[in-house]
C-alpha cells in the first residue's frame, strides 16, 4: 500500500447482481441516489486531465477498472462523488468526470462521513492509500470505514517505508531496515467492526470489478484493499499472487456459500486449529466435517478475522474477495432519523441565537 488503498461509502453482498443494467436490483447503496436519464458509458467517466502516474503503476488499472465499473451504478456523474486525501493514489478524482475534492492529508474519511450525512442524493467514493490512511488518517479511517489502495511504500514522497512495509524493509527513510510489525488493513477493519470488507488486486481486473460492485450492493460503509503495484519504490511487492505459475498456489478466493478450495488442483481446505485460528490441510486426507466452506455473511467478526490472519510475507495463502457482508443501519440513515426526531422534539433550531447565545467566556 504505498500512498495507495481505497475506501467506499455504499456496497454489497459478495459478487451478486452480475449484470451491468440490471433493472431488477438497485445496489442498497443507491436506494436514495436518482438513477440517470440516459445510458452512460465508460467514457463519459473520463475526464479531459493528462492521467499522470508513473509508468506501470498499479493506478493506472484500478482507474481503469473503475470507470469501466461505474456505468454499472447508473448514477448521473453529477451525483457521483469521489473524495481523496495526500498521496499517488488520490489524484484519481482529477481523472474522473464527476464531482469530487482533492482534500488534505488523511482527512478524506470525515470529509466524505459529512457529505454522505448531510447528502442522501449522493454515491460518495473515497480513494486513499496506505499512508494516508492508515498513518496520518487512521483514527479517521476506523471510524468511518470505506476504501484503500495497497502498495506497501511510500510513493509520492520517494519511496520512504508506510504502515504496511513488510519488516526489514529498506527505504529511504529505513536504510537498515523498517523495525515497525506492519499493519494488515483487513485485520484492522475487521477489528473495528466493518460491516463490509473485501481485498482484491490491481490486475485481476473481472475480480476487481466484481468486488466493487458487491462494495456498492452494500448499504453503508465498505471496505475495500486493492493490491497494487509501485514499479518505482517498491516494485513486484506483490509478484507472488500476480505470476501465472505461483498465484493459483497461494490465493484463495472466497465464494460466499462455497467450500474452500485452493492450491494446485484445489487440493488444500481450512479448518480451526484448538486455538481459534485457521490452518490449511490437504482437503482429501481432513476430516470433511472440519473443513470450512465460506461464510460472509457471520454476524461475529471472528471467523473472518481468522482468515485474515492467514496472510504471511511471503503470501503462502492469500485470501481474495469478500471477508465479511453483515447487515447494519448506516450511520447516515441514524442522524437523518434523529434529526427528525430532534425537530419533532422542539422544533427548528435557530443558528443566530445558538450563536448568541449565554454560553460566552471572557478571556483576560
Amino acid at each position: 500500500m504505498s500512498e495507495d488503498r481505497h475506501a467506499h461509502n455504499g456496497a454489497g453482498t459478495g459478487p451478486a447482481n452480475d449484470g451491468a443494467g440490471d433493472t431488477a436490483h438497485r445496489l442498497r447503496s443507491l436506494t436514495l441516489v436518482p438513477v440517470a436519464d440516459e445510458k452512460l458509458t465508460t467514457k463519459d467517466f473520463k475526464s479531459d486531465q493528462e492521467v499522470r502516474w508513473c509508468p506501470g503503476c498499479g493506478d493506472y488499472a484500478i482507474l481503469a477498472a473503475f470507470q469501466s465499473f461505474l456505468p454499472e451504478l447508473e448514477v448521473p456523474r453529477e451525483n457521483l462523488v469521489i473524495i481523496s486525501g495526500i498521496g499517488c493514489s488520490s489524484r484519481l478524482p482529477y481523472y474522473v468526470d464527476s464531482y469530487g475534492m482533492h482534500s488534505i492529508h488523511g482527512r478524506a474519511p470525515a470529509i466524505a462521513t459529512g457529505l454522505a450525512s448531510t447528502r442522501p442524493d449522493l454515491s460518495v467514493w473515497v480513494i486513499t492509500g496506505d499512508g494516508d490512511a492508515l498513518s496520518i488518517g487512521g483514527n479517521h479511517l476506523i471510524h468511518a470505514l470505506r476504501r484503500i489502495f495497497n502498495n506497501r511504500i511510500y510513493g509520492l514522497t520517494k519511496g520512504q517505508y508506510s504502515p504496511t512495509s513488510e519488516q526489514g524493509k529498506v527505504t529511504k527513510s529505513t536504510p537498515f531496515g523498517s523495525l515497525d510489525t506492519p499493519f494488515n488493513p483487513v485485520s484492522l477493519a475487521l477489528g473495528a467492526e466493518a460491516s463490509f470488507v473485501a481485498r482484491t488486486i490491481d490486475s485481476d481486473r473481472k475480480h476487481l470489478t466484481s468486488v466493487l460492485r458487491a462494495a456498492a450492493d452494500h448499504k453503508g460503509a465498505a471496505f475495500v484493499e486493492i493490491y497494487q503495484n509501485c514499479p518505482i519504490f517498491n516494485d513486484d511487492a506483490f509478484a507472488p499472487l500476480k505470476e501465472p505459475d505461483s498465484r493459483d498456489a497461494r490465493l484463495i478466493r472466497l465464494e460466499h456459500g462455497e467450500p474452500i478450495r485452493f492450491g494446485p488442483d484445489r487440493a488444500k481446505g481450512l479448518r480451526f486449529t484448538r486455538y481459534g485460528s485457521l490452518e490449511a490441510v490437504v482437503a482429501e486426507s481432513a476430516d470433511p466435517d472440519s473443513l470450512l466452506a465460506h461464510d460472509a455473511h457471520a454476524a461475529d467478526p471472528s471467523y473472518a478475522f481468522a482468515l485474515s490472519r492467514l496472510d504471511r510475507a511471503d503470501f503462502a495463502h492469500t485470501p481474495i474477495g469478500v471477508f465479511r457482508q453483515v447487515p447494519r443501519d448506516s450511520y447516515d440513515e441514524l442522524m437523518a432519523a434523529q434529526l427528525v426526531d430532534a425537530r419533532a422534539q422542539q422544533g427548528d433550531g435557530d443558528l443566530g441565537a445558538l450563536l448568541a447565545g449565554p454560553d460566552t467566556w471572557e478571556v483576560g
